[in-house]
């Protein structure tokens, strides 16, 4: 037997990314991840987008073990706490205040994004009394029944085992290129009676597409998306449970693009420390659920709010680590701009926004074999798309420029590799 017996034997064939990476990690510190048989590896995944401040960091972590040396309530349905009541005072003086959300309410989901999508959606559908959703092409929003109706990826929704319903899909910006105008598109079927779209209750969209293969919205189609939901009265909700908490260079993925969502979903690095914690951001207009109405046993975990709140007060009291956040994120993308010209100025081309960033390529294949080579060398690192053809960095937005060149320069040998070997291919 190898070494991972223990899981080959006694854990469902579900799992994915560890058969991407068959090692056994142990420890882990800033934007590396150590092995049992001590191999560091640079992390350019972070937990799908969960660990934005890296691994272990060291002012969350002595919150946390502050909190826990001091008997500190764990576990607390939706009960008031003081660790809730911290969390709830810091995010909104730090990030809904100054961002002109102070008259948004919170919901306490449960630990998933999947359960802030669920969240949202039920509650679209209450305060409109309307069935419909729109969502986008190649739009990832979770695997629970009704996220996964709202969800494009055709391997995640053949799995649903049920019809996935009340959702019209429509062409994401750019789906069809950039001449054509998809906003029009969409005002049109919802101007006519007889297009056969149901009136929806609400839109919701991912304003960069992280599992759909880093497609990014521009500011003016997310403005023209705003006005057409306020011109055919449906609720606008922004998923930004992989895009914000600083991914793309502010907190919020759309805050600089002068829109204001009626509904936010919030996840993975919520908490900061990868632990389970997500929030359903809302007017408090449509704050119009009863006592109990939707509701998650573990909708109170006590330690992400600690560490929540520890992540905001030191990164987010001032623009230093957004900027820092800016600088990285256009370090990262000239350097793979420079790889896509190095080793396909045909076939390569760069995607995505601030630290959200990946490399296109040919097909599937040719992403995945690189990002296997890219293993074999030190660096972790995934792909996403349509056809799993996209590169994708997601790595801690704390992450230092020296691990950044390092990461970067693994990259560029194992694209060296991988397309030197497919133009061999077929040339033979």
């Amino acid at each position: 037997m190898n070494n991972f017996e223990q899981f080959e034997k006694n854990e469902s064939d579900i799992r994915s990314y560890c058969r991407s990476f068959p090692v056994i990690f142990n420890q882990a510190q800033g934007a590396e991840l150590v092995t049992t048989e001590g191999k560091r590896y640079i992390d350019f995944l972070a937990g799908a987008g969960t660990l934005n401040y890296g691994h272990n960091h060291p002012v969350l972590k002595k919150a946390l073990i502050q909190y826990l040396e001091e008997d500190g309530i764990t576990h607390g349905l939706d009960m008031y706490s003081a660790a809730k009541e911290r969390f709830l005072e810091t995010f909104n003086r730090v990030i809904l205040e100054p961002r002109g959300f102070a008259n948004y309410k919170i919901q306490f989901s449960g630990p998933t994004g999947a359960n802030a999508v669920e969240a949202a959606l039920k509650l679209a559908r209450k305060v409109t009394g309307r069935n419909n959703i729109i969502s986008f092409t190649n739009g990832f929003h979770g695997c629970t029944i009704g996220a996964l109706a709202v969800t494009g990826n055709g391997h995640h929704r053949g799995a649903a085992g049920v019809p996935l319903t009340d959702v019209s899909r429509m062409p994401y910006a750019n789906y069809f290129g950039d001449k054509v105008n998809t906003i029009s598109m969409m005002d049109k079927l919802l101007s006519d009676p007889s297009s056969g779209i149901d009136k929806p209750a609400a839109v919701i969209v991912e304003v960069v597409q992280g599992e759909g293969g880093l497609n990014a919205a521009s500011a003016e189609w997310m403005r023209k998306l705003e006005k057409l939901c306020r011109k055919h009265e449906m609720l606008l909700i922004a998923d930004d449970i992989q895009a914000g908490c600083g991914r793309t260079g502010t907190f919020f993925s759309f805050e600089e693009m002068g829109i204001k969502p009626d509904i936010i979903t919030m996840s993975k690095s919520l908490s900061g420390f990868g632990l389970p914690f997500a929030i359903v951001i809302m007017r408090n207009e449509l704050d119009q659920w009863e006592p109990g109405e939707h509701n998650g046993t573990f909708r109170g975990n006590n330690h992400a709010f600690v560490t929540a709140a520890a992540a905001l007060e030191h990164f987010w009291t001032n623009g230093e680590f957004a900027k820092s956040v800016q600088a990285k994120g256009k370090l990262i993308k000239e350097r793979m701009q420079k790889i896509a010209r190095k080793h396909g100025p045909d076939s390569l081309f760069v995607k995505g926004r601030g630290m959200m960033v990946g490399i296109s390529c040919p097909n599937g294949e040719i992403a995945s074999a690189i990002c296997k080579e890219a293993f074999a060398n030190g660096l972790v690192i995934e792909t996403s798309g349509n056809h799993s053809q996209v590169v994708k960095c997601l790595c801690p937005l704390t992450i230092t420029d020296e691990q950044i060149d390092k990461a970067l320069n693994i990259l560029d040998a194992a694209f060296a590799k991988v397309m030197a070997e497919d133009i061999a291919n077929q040339a033979s």
